[in-house]
């Protein structure tokens, strides 16, 4: 069993929408990832810390973030409880590889990262 503790601290100090954001991009790691079939551990890592992140997420989000982010913490233990048949069912990975898509394009879009303006560093 990994020692999450760090993880935890390094992502705790990033602002929700970066923390949403990074969710965002595990999600479609998953999706990415799914394509492949040596990659079965990776996904379920992702699987894993994804739920992980929605966990120290959801306490500082809004209330109508946070019960989008239950219901996908659901939907990734659902994964995780039949892992094995659906990494050995094309049609079933192919399934989960969309639902990943278009739960990090969810997620991306609550995080608000794609609206905020774009600043330059050379700029005062």
């Amino acid at each position: 069993m990994k020692d999450w503790t760090a993880k935890r601290e390094r992502y705790l100090r990033e602002s929700v929408p970066t923390r949403l954001g990074e969710l965002a991009a595990n999600l479609a790691r998953i999706r990415s990832f799914s394509n492949n079939d040596l990659n079965r551990d990776a996904v379920a890592h992702l699987i894993e810390e994804s739920k992980f992140f929605i966990e120290w997420t959801a306490i500082d989000a809004g209330i109508d973030i946070a019960a989008e982010l239950v219901e996908l913490q659901v939907q990734l233990a659902r994964w995780q409880l039949t892992w094995s048949n659906i990494w050995a069912d094309d049609a079933q990975r192919t399934k989960v590889a969309q639902q990943a898509k278009v739960w990090s394009e969810r997620t991306l879009e609550m995080s608000g990262l794609l609206s905020e303006p774009v600043t330059s560093a050379s700029q005062s």
